[in-house]
């Protein structure tokens, strides 16, 4: 968990004060989506490589290798920050995010196959509410970190800053004592061995539901990417503001990880699921059409706690439904579904915004996002009848 919190607490900062960085010298929404793009052309074409290696290698050394070169886009960014690096403009800037991508495609698999190496199987349902928790709780405080360095010390403090996350996640990881997998004397090519991992996920109706559901939503609804763009034109507040938009999605998350941990789901909760993704699309929705900064940061939270809901779920059906051979390839085609959309969403989001104007751009896909979720409950009846026992 230390692990996890600090490498979000690094690459959350960096995703606030970057935007804000982006924004301040362009002006432009489109600008803001092209850092998603930065991020995930280079993850989609690390992540499938990264679910290997993650599954023949040692866990704990491969992840603290990973938090450690996440250190390295922050300090990047300090250097052109402060103009001790030049050169390239705001590509130097969206390069230093690509490396970011190439990174994060490593950091959910070595969480995924690790937490599965530390609790018990019956254990999965509460610890996906409890690894939901401390996952949130980095959304939460990151973003507000980030925003608050920006405000009071400037961007090379609040890089700076994200570099030591970074660094003390690589330590969390090397002190973590867990038993690992004997390594694999015999190991399948390695093209081979990936599509081994997509066709377990493309096999599973189930597993393939969630997931493809939580992709389409995150695509459609990612209006928290022009955050910056609404606290600048609509909202009139400052980086503060801007910090605290970022935090109340994850806020709302945290609140109702508490929740699930003292009540864990087991039935209903593919139709809990569904409800919790159209609930998602009209906070959204709300979102686009408020002026208000309080209201827009109440539908951001409300959206959070339907987030948290959909999170802990997929997140358990994945721990649930896959073999611990398995699951450094799955946990990369779950982060190709799902992590990779925030960054296409961003830059979805940005696109729209520039063809529509703001407000549109995010009540539409609001919408949007409920009607996938009305699409998956009808075409996916496995899902919607899912219960928790039925995968144990």
């Amino acid at each position: 968990m230390g692990f996890r919190i600090f490498t979000i607490l690094s690459y959350q900062g960096v995703a606030v004060t970057v935007g804000w960085h982006v924004y301040e010298l362009t002006r432009d929404p489109w600008m803001l989506g092209l850092i998603g793009l930065a991020e995930v052309v280079p993850y989609f074409c690390v992540a499938p490589f990264a679910g290997h290696l993650v599954d023949i290698l040692p866990r704990r050394r491969l992840g603290a290798f990973a938090a450690a070169c996440l250190a390295i886009t922050p300090l990047l960014l300090v250097a052109i920050a402060t103009g001790w690096w030049t050169a390239g403009g705001l590509a130097a800037i969206y390069a230093a995010i690509a490396l970011t991508g190439c990174v994060r495609a490593f950091l959910g698999p070595v969480y995924n196959a690790v937490f599965a190496r530390v609790l018990p199987r019956e254990q999965y349902v509460r610890g996906a509410s409890l690894g939901s928790i401390v996952f949130q709780s980095g959304l939460v405080t990151g973003p507000a970190i980030g925003g608050f360095l920006v405000g009071w010390a400037g961007k090379p403090v609040a890089y700076g800053v994200a570099a030591v996350f970074a660094a003390l996640a690589a330590v969390a990881m090397l002190r973590l004592r867990v038993s690992e997998p004997a390594p694999q004397l015999q190991r399948a090519p390695i093209f081979a061995s990936i599509a081994e991992g997509a066709r377990f996920v493309f096999g599973h109706q189930i597993l393939l539901g969630a997931l493809a559901l939580d992709m389409f939503a995150v695509l459609f609804g990612g209006a928290i990417s022009l955050a910056p763009a609404f606290i600048t034109e609509i909202l009139h507040y400052g980086p503060e503001g801007l910090g605290i938009l970022r935090a109340a999605p994850a806020l709302g998350a945290v609140a109702v990880g508490v929740w699930l941990a003292r009540r864990p789901l087991d039935r209903d909760a593919g139709r809990i699921l569904l409800f919790a993704v159209a609930g998602f699309g009209a906070c959204m929705v709300g979102f686009g059409l408020s002026g208000m900064f309080w209201l827009s940061a109440a539908f951001l939270l409300l959206s959070g706690v339907c987030d948290g809901i959909s999170v802990v779920t997929r997140s358990t059906i994945m721990q649930l439904a896959t073999p611990d051979h398995m699951r450094g390839r799955v946990s990369s085609i779950n982060g190709l579904f799902v992590g990779s959309s925030n960054e296409i969403g961003a830059f979805y989001a940005g696109s729209m915004a520039r063809l529509l104007g703001l407000v549109p751009a995010v009540v539409l896909g609001g919408c949007v996002t409920v009607g996938i979720a009305a699409a998956t409950a009808w075409r996916s009846p496995k899902l919607r009848r899912l219960h928790f026992s039925d995968l144990k």
